[in-house]
This record gives structure tokens, sequence and C-alpha cells, in this order.
């Protein structure tokens, strides 16, 4: 017993120093590298780096700064580094394998933004999903969906899958369409429309609005209502043109009508 306890001894009077100069170097590693990154943020931020790029550095420099301060705090506890690095480089191989998806990923966020499909700041949509890019981090980019919900969408995703970015372009096209009733007067239809588009300043003047006949339905005639305005007017204008149609429709005696069925019965 006093065998055991004089090794223990010896071996804590030997371990001890180097687990305490450890644990500090770890902890005053962690906030030094909490500081270059608040930092690398804030220089990014005054050279006006594109938000895409420098959230991806920042993410990129953390993980290569906390594998720095680990692979420090083993030597410094007495692990071989030669030893151990052998140890990984066997793992390698299985560790590339297993981590096929999240390597895809890494060079998913590479391609992105290289090529910039998208930037922070857009609004995009991809199989099913759309929402806001609020960062693109090394893996995955963050959306905010318009009822703030957070998605998290794989990098190798965004950049193998078709994706539609409603931000790239300053103007949009408004399409709507409006059902009258048969044997409403069509020309009638269409000037009241124009002059509810004369009404409103976002809608623009060039390219021209437009209104035509586009179906003839089963229970009514269907016009096509197109009109351009800046993207950031979109759901302005549409949720207003809605409103406005309907309420106007009804002051000028213009049917709106629903899906009817007619039925004849016949007795013997």
């Amino acid at each position: 017993m006093e065998k055991y306890l004089k090794e223990f001894v010896d071996l804590s009077v030997m371990y001890a120093p180097k687990v305490l100069g450890a644990l500090a170097v770890l902890v005053v590693g962690l906030f030094i590298i909490k500081i270059i990154r608040k930092s690398l943020a804030k220089l990014f931020e005054k050279r006006k780096m594109d938000p895409s790029l420098s959230s991806f550095l920042i993410s990129l420099i953390n993980i290569l700064l906390q594998a720095l301060l680990w692979i420090s705090i083993l030597s410094m506890v007495g692990i071989a580094m030669t030893s151990f690095i052998a140890i990984l480089g066997a793992a390698g191989l299985a560790i590339g394998m297993a981590l096929t998806g999240t390597l895809q990923n890494f060079a998913g966020g590479v391609m992105i933004l290289l090529f910039r499909p998208f930037r922070v700041g857009d609004y995009i949509e991809t199989q099913g999903i759309a929402g806001l890019v609020k960062e693109i981090q090394m893996f995955n980019t963050i959306l905010k969906t318009p009822d703030n919900k957070t998605i998290i969408v794989p990098n190798a995703q965004l950049s193998n899958t078709i994706m539609t970015n409603y931000s790239t372009e300053t103007q949009r096209r408004i399409d709507i369409t409006v059902g009258i009733g048969y044997g409403d007067d069509v020309a009638k239809a269409e000037q009241v429309l124009n002059d509810l588009f004369a009404q409103n300043d976002k809608i623009l003047k060039e390219p021209n609005p437009f209104v035509g006949v586009v179906e003839l339905g089963d229970s009514s005639v269907n016009l096509a209502v197109r009109v351009w305005v800046n993207s950031p007017d979109y759901w302005d204008v549409y949720f207003w043109l809605n409103r406005t149609i309907y309420e106007e429709f009804s002051r000028q005696d213009i049917n709106i009508p629903y899906p009817q069925l007619d039925v004849h019965l016949s007795q013997d």
C-alpha cells in the first residue's frame, strides 16, 4: 500500500504542474481565440468585406486556432505528438470516409463563396425551403424565415441543387389572375385595373403594366394582371392589389364569381 501511495505521490508531483499548466493555457487560449474572432469580425466589417466571406473565414480560423490549441495542450501534458500524429494519419482515411458528407458541405461552402449564387441578406428558396440568408458557415448556411424560424441548410445541398434567388434583380413582376363574370364588360374591367395601377406610385410605369384575357374558365373570364415593382416593394403591392381590386370591382358592379355547379333534376 505504501508503495502504491508513493507512486501516486510521485506521479502527482510529476504531472500536476503539467496538468495545471495545460488547464491554464486552455483557459487563456480560448479567451485569446474569442478576442481574435471578435477583432476579425470588426476588421472585416470596417473594411466592408462581404458578410458571406467574412463569416466563413471567421469560422474557419476559429476551428484552426482551436485545433492548434488542443495540440499544444496535449504536448504540454506529455503526450508524444509524433505518435499522436501517426495515429491521426492512420485514422485519417477512416475518418474521411465517415465524414464524406461533412467534407462535401465544406466543399459546397467554398463553391458558394467562389461563385456567389447568393449572399448574406438575400432571400432564397430551394427544395421547398425559403428564407433570408443570415450567415454562411463552413458547413451550413443559416436561413431565417419570415415567421422567424431558423433553418440550417447543408452547403452541399445549396451548391448542387436548383435554387431561386429573389434578391439578385432590382425589379420583380407581380402576376395575379382576376376572374370576372360572363356577361361583364371586359373593357370596363381592364380600364378599372389600369386606373388602379396609376394610383400606386410603387407600380412602375416601365415596363408597362399589362392586363389581358388569359382564360375562359368554367365559371369566369380570367384576366391576367402583370405589373412591375422594385423588389423591396413586392409584397406591399401584391397585398394592396388583391384588396383594392376586390373593393373597386364591388363599387363598379363587376362580379368576381366563385365556382358554381348547376344541377338539373329530371323526374320520370
